[in-house]
């Protein structure tokens, strides 16, 4: 059994919880120079220390694993492409700093971006387009940033909505009768279709517009984010304050996008519907169908199932377009989304577009060594007249290999075989695959092998490159 050094994580919880080292260690019933020499990485975590920490906490162990550092370690690769490709810096260095000083790798991914952001602004202002000296990030990219850095989980939210579920009786098959009856008698709030929007909520006559073109999951969804709002308002506000200041252009968005979650959780509640997706091995459409919820809720819902001792899959869930934009990502896993823009055109989210309606499979390889049994498949929006304009998006769902035997979608899969699976990286810009046909930019950092005389099956070959991608 491999030895758990994890003193960085183990001082950054005593500190947060305001303890000195001889508070800790008598909370863990330890000397308090035993506790030094963990916190210093000396010795190990016994697994009798990593019981009384869940206990008296109540952190999960994986909060101590190692592997909780592969999500900082993609993003400082991704920040430091170009040191890495030039062998300044190496993976084993980043994987140091993420775990033994993970304040500092998240203060120098900071100013990577801020770097990135300013050569942008920089290159827009050599070329004559202008704009200001620096771009922040966009509200819609900092609601994201939230999500993503809780693991797409929000533990207290979630608790709340499954007690309100609950309390209203909300079960498959009767949820709009029940968020009606609370709509209805607790806040006196009228329910009325409407043509115009999807919905619109009228404070001062308390009337909650729906369009008819909803179906019924979707109604439901809109009922609920409105119930969040009403009643949870102040815990919104609370949770939105930990990122966001008042005032700021992103608070509003992090009050909806709470709410949002609220919402789903509420409609699933989290032990049902882990319940279900364990019975169902996570088949999603029979989940939607028992449910009588969409497609992208419930895979939504999936990668947040991330609740201490009752966890289920960590996924990481993404809704893509045609173009390779990305308008959601989130990761309860170490899989990394790609900041610098663009996807890889050999995930298979970009195959469904091709079969809408069928859920594709496949076993994906990242560049270093890490597989993933990805979903994915197509789903189409139309507001429902003919010649209307409608939208089209791929779900994708994926989990590390080690827990694909938990999904039907692995049944007749041969999971050992890794030269089956494809290999599929970042995003050209940054993949460290340089033997690749398929990159549509040269890698980020490499010096580029121009000869008049030859030509290549890869389309950008390197200086240093094995003469297998040159020739």
């Amino acid at each position: 059994m491999s030895k758990t050094y994890a003193g960085a994580r183990l001082r950054r919880l005593r500190e947060e919880r305001r303890m000195t080292q001889a508070d800790l260690a008598r909370v863990l019933g330890i000397s308090p120079s035993y506790l030094n020499q963990m916190e210093h990485d000396s010795r190990p975590l016994t697994v009798p220390v990593l019981l009384r920490l869940t206990e008296a906490f109540g952190v999960d162990p994986g909060f101590f694993s190692e592997r909780d550092t592969s999500r900082m370690v993609a993003d400082l690769r991704e920040a430091l492409a170009k040191e890495v490709a030039e062998a300044r810096v190496s993976s084993s260095d980043l994987a140091e700093l993420a775990t033994r000083m993970p304040a500092v790798a998240a203060v120098l991914l900071d100013l990577g971006r801020r770097s990135q952001l300013l050569t942008e602004r920089l290159a827009d202002a050599a070329e004559g387009r202008g704009g200001p000296a620096e771009a922040p990030r966009s509200p819609h990219e900092e609601i994201r940033e939230f999500f993503y850095r809780r693991q797409n989980y929000l533990h207290d939210t979630d608790l709340a909505a499954e007690d309100l579920a609950r309390e209203i009786g909300i079960r498959p098959g009767d949820v709009i009768r029940a968020l009606t009856h609370r709509l209805t008698d607790r806040h006196g709030i009228r329910i009325t279709a409407d043509s115009d929007r999807l919905h619109h909520y009228d404070a001062d006559s308390r009337t909650l517009h729906l369009s008819s073109r909803l179906r019924p999951g979707q109604q439901a969804f809109r009922m609920a984010t409105q119930l969040a709002l009403l009643e949870y308002g102040d815990e919104l506000d609370g949770l939105a304050s930990e990122d966001f200041p008042a005032g700021s252009e992103a608070r509003p968005l992090a009050r909806i996008g709470i709410a949002n979650y609220f919402a789903a959780a509420l409609i699933l509640p989290y032990t049902a519907f882990h319940t279900a997706a364990e019975e169902f091995r996570y088949d999603i459409e029979r989940l939607t169908d028992h449910f009588g919820i969409g497609y992208e809720t419930v895979c939504h819902r999936l990668s947040t199932l991330q609740r201490p001792r009752l966890r289920g899959v960590p996924f990481s869930f993404v809704r893509v377009d045609r173009a390779g934009n990305m308008s959601k990502r989130q990761s309860a896993t170490g899989f990394h989304f790609s900041r610098a823009g663009g996807t890889c055109p050999l995930w298979n989210v970009y195959e469904a577009f091709s079969a809408p309606g069928r859920i594709h499979v496949q076993v994906a390889a990242m560049p270093d060594g890490q597989r993933y049994l990805w979903t994915a498949r197509a789903v189409t929006r139309h507001r429902g007249g003919w010649g209307e304009p409608g939208k089209t998006f791929a779900i994708g769902l994926g989990c590390e290999l080690r827990h694909a035997s938990r999904l039907v979608y692995a049944d007749g899969l041969d999971l050992d075989n890794t030269a089956a699976a494809t290999p599929i990286g970042m995003g050209c810009r940054l993949c460290e695959r340089l033997d690749c046909p398929q990159r549509a930019v040269p890698p980020l950092g490499r010096a580029l092998a121009v000869d008049e005389n030859s030509s290549t099956f890869v389309p950008y070959p390197v200086v240093g490159a094995p003469s297998s991608t040159r020739s």
